[in-house]
């Protein structure tokens, strides 16, 4: 199993826009070869802003590598624009191969 993670700093006050951001998106991932499971997932919070992880879980490093040259991967992303000033930065991303 592989784990993708990308971690998102929103700036104080741009939670709630962040999150119906990617409530109302339509992820494409469903019937993609590979994917189980998705989780938007909310962390801590500072006077600056909130730190944020999308946790998607493949069943391979390599079903997740042709998601991502996939046209459901380009639809999906077509609609992720956010508002200027609703991240502390870009996006950083992480990827897990699961031991156990």
């Amino acid at each position: 199993m592989f784990i993708a993670m990308n971690r998102f700093r929103v700036a104080s006050g741009r939670e709630e826009s962040f999150e119906a951001l990617w409530r109302s998106r339509e992820s494409h991932l469903d019937g993609v070869p590979g994917f189980r499971e998705f989780h938007l997932l909310r962390g801590p919070g500072s006077d600056a802003g909130t730190l944020y992880a999308s946790h998607s879980i493949w069943e391979s490093r390599e079903s997740f590598e042709a998601w991502t040259q996939s046209e459901a991967f380009r639809r999906a992303h077509a609609q992720a624009g956010a508002p200027p000033g609703t991240y502390l930065g870009p996006p950083q991303f992480e990827g897990f191969e699961v031991i156990l």
